[in-house]
Parts: structure tokens; sequence; C-alpha cells
């Protein structure tokens, strides 16, 4: 390709120099979730919360604006995902509540706003009842607030459940009974705690967990009384076998939830990630829908999508569905320039916290685009930080939204060609060669292997 040549990449290399050279209120303010956990956090000794406390700095300097902390509740797991006294905060594994409002308060010092990772489809008891089942449930306040009994589980969760419950209304979750939250009181006593969570210990707004498992009818109920600022949904479905219909039905499911939610609602673009690391291998046809869109919820509702490579389920130590490790940075190449909302996620390594994909050592830490999904494995341990911070910051410098229009120049076997919001061209895939869609006009910004960015002289 003519635009690898050494002239080139003289011309690459100077514009990189003068982006981080400019000062960062130069650039327009985007928008970056940063996970604050990973599956193994925690297991630190030192406690979560006060480790994360002690990286607020760097993170706000990262121009991070809001934050998904862990499930803040007690837990019959380590994790936080099988929740039970939904007001006793003392007995997380992450810290104690007083540790968590201090957390949430230094963020909002460094003007960055939290979000709860909300888990109420499904809930854990505290004893059995007098059937001698479990499901017997403590809500931690000491009122009666929460405290449950089997009449508050679905009718069909026939494992836990007496019968006298309303049908579910989403898909069930095998490990605990599930919720019905159709029940009015059910209903109120988990609003008033979503709101406690706002109005008392400060959260912004929620992550919701394995939203499948209750309809969009509920979702925004709960949005329109306990105003969240900002929603994304969990909602995880298999991309099936067929490489054009998989995809389409799979974003018009997620399109359909973030509608039926309504408001804020947004979801993590699950279609996108799935094509994305099909497409990388030598497949790159897959980013191209029939109309000359993104193939994923990016193509159809780009201001709802939440993007991402990797998360603490589909990578971190479960590795249920990782990105091909060797073909990471096209992963990011593509994400961090494309629309959507990108997001962060953070691990712990040698007792010193680094961003999944942003390092959070002194002096290293720059101007990052909310909601595009990075992963600590691949900026720290693989040595990727460099090639990812110049995206992020082609990415803000060029003012790309996660409303940016997308004109898909190429896409074939192994070449991927787009043009963004008229801007940024970015090129994915091992033809070295571009065959002159590269228009005149446009410099070099940012290569690697398999990738290349160029913006508007």
């Amino acid at each position: 390709m003519a635009s690898h040549s050494g002239a080139h990449l003289v011309a690459f290399i100077l514009p990189v120099l003068f982006l981080f050279l400019l000062p960062f209120s130069q650039f327009s303010h985007a928008q970056l979730l940063f996970q604050g956990f990973n599956w193994q956090s925690s297991k630190n000794t030192q406690g979560w919360y006060r480790v994360l406390k002690n990286l607020v700095p760097q993170i706000g300097e990262a121009r991070v604006t809001h934050v998904w902390l862990p499930p803040p509740s007690q837990s019959a797991s380590p994790e936080g995902y099988l929740p039970g006294r939904y007001y006793d905060l003392d007995s997380s594994k992450y810290g104690s509540e007083a540790d968590l409002r201090d957390l949430i308060k230094a963020f909002h010092a460094s003007n960055v706003k939290c979000l709860a990772d909300v888990v109420i489809n499904h809930r854990t008891a505290a004893k059995k009842d007098g059937r001698g089942i479990w499901a017997a449930f403590e809500g931690g306040k000491g009122d009666g607030s929460l405290d449950w009994g089997a009449w508050s589980i679905c009718k069909d969760d026939t494992q836990y459940s007496d019968g006298s419950g309303n049908y579910d209304t989403g898909d069930s979750y095998g490990p605990a009974p599930d919720i019905d939250h159709l029940n009015q009181r059910v209903q109120k006593e988990l609003t008033d705690w979503l709101t406690w969570l706002k109005t008392d210990v400060g959260f912004d707004g929620w992550r919701l967990d394995f939203a499948k498992g209750y309809s969009t009818d509920v979702t925004r109920g709960y949005i329109q009384r306990a105003h969240p600022e900002f929603v994304v949904g969990e909602v995880w479905s298999s991309l099936g076998s067929d490489p054009v219909q998989g995809p389409e039905a799979h974003r018009r499911e997620l399109d359909n939830w973030v509608r039926g939610a309504g408001g804020v609602a947004t979801a993590f673009d699950f279609t996108t990630k799935g094509v994305l690391q099909s497409a990388v291998k030598d497949e790159l046809w897959r980013l191209k829908d029939s109309q000359g869109r993104p193939s994923g919820l990016i193509g159809i509702s780009p201001e709802k999508a939440v993007t991402f490579i990797d998360n603490h389920d589909t990578g971190s130590t479960q590795n249920y569905w990782p990105f091909p490790g060797d073909k990471v940075m096209q992963g990011y190449a593509y994400i961090l320039t494309h629309p959507g909302i990108p997001s962060i996620v953070s691990s712990l390594t040698s007792s010193v916290l680094t961003f999944q994909h942003f390092s959070a050592q002194a002096g290293n830490s720059f101007s990052g685009q909310r909601f595009t999904g990075k992963f600590y494995d691949h900026y720290f341990d693989w040595g990727l930080g460099k090639e990812i911070k110049w995206l992020a910051g082609i990415r803000e410098k060029n003012g790309i939204k996660a409303g940016s229009t997308v004109e898909i120049l190429g896409a074939e076997k192994d070449l991927y060609v787009a043009k963004i919001d008229g801007r940024v061209i970015t090129k994915i895939g091992s033809r070295y060669d571009a065959g002159g869609l590269i228009p005149p006009g446009f410099r070099m910004a940012a290569a690697g292997k398999d990738y290349a960015v160029w913006e508007k002289i």
C-alpha cells in the first residue's frame, strides 16, 4: 500500500507527536465508561474499594466520565452476582459500606460519575421457609423492607415458588430464585432501594445484569420511577450460525430492548463484538450489512450501543467468549474510530491497578473515549498501550461520537476500509494494499499490525 511508504511514515509520526503535545482541553469531551473491577477483584486482600480509591486521580486524569462499580450488596458469591440482603453493603467482598461511600465521593470530586452493577433478576434467600425451601429473604435494613417470602418468586420457578406469584416476564435463571417483578410490593421496594442507592449512597446510574431476565416494561418502570442518569443493559444471546441473518436478528433484539426500556437505556453491543471477532479471521465482509451499514447495533442505533472487545465475562479469568488474541489491535482500530459508546475494564497485577488497555501509572494518562470496551491484558501485559492511546486520541481529536456517520469504502475477505464523519479513514485486515481506497487529502495518523488510520488534512 503506497501510504505505508517511508514518506508517509514521516507524515504519520509528526501528527502523532503533535496530537500528544496538544493540551487536552483543545479536544471535545467524549464520554468514557470505565469498568472498575474484574472477576478477581473481590479477592484483593487490601479491599477493592480502597485500592480503587487510590487510583481515582489517575482515572480522573484519563478523562473517564463514568465508572462501573461491582454489585454492592451482600451476596452468596464473592463477585456479587447472587445478591441476598440488598441493603447490607458491609458484607460485600469488595469492602465496607463506608469504603464504598468514600470511593464514590472521591470519584465525584474528580467529576467521575458512578454506576452500580444492579442484579435484580434473581436473589438468594437468607434461610429456609416453613416448607424447608430456601425462599425466606432478608433485606438487611431491619424495617421489613425487602424481607420477602416465596410469594415474591415467579410462579414458573417451581424449584422455589409456592405458586402464588406471576409468571416470569423474561428468561429463567437456574442458580437462584427468579424475582416476580409484576408484584406491586416487589416493584415498590426495589424502586425504593434503587432510589436509596442514588440519593443516599451516591450512585448515578446502573449496569443491569442479566437484563433478559425480565421484560422491558419492567425495566422501563424502574427507570421512570428511580430516575438514573445512565443505564446499560446486559442482553447477551447467541449470534447463531447464519453469518447474515444471525447478526441481523441479534442486533434487532438489542434494538428492541433499548427501545422498550426507553429513556436513558443503552445496551452492550454484543452483536458488534461477535461479528468483529469473526470478521478479523479473514472474513471482513461481515462488517458490512446489505444496506452498507456496520453489521452490529452501531449500524442501526449507534447512540444506544456500548461497544467493547472483552469484559469480565467474555475475557478475564472466565474467558467465555474471548476476542482472538492475535487480532486484538484490529478490533481496537475498529471500535475506537467507529460510532457507538466505548467501555474500559480494570485489572490487578502484582498489587498494582492498571486500566485494561489503559495504564493507570503516573504520567501515562490521556484523554480517553467513554464507552468503547478495552481489556487490561491487551494493554499492559501485551504491550499494546501506546497503540491504543494513539487511536483513542484520534477519536477525541476528530470529535468521533456515538452517533457519528460511517461510509464503508470496502469490505472484503482480508480488507475493510471505512470513512467516519468524513474526517477519519480506518483500514483493518491482512491485505497491505488498500487498492486506491484512500483518497487524496488524508494523512496517516496511526498504524500497526494489519491496521492503519488516516486523518483529513
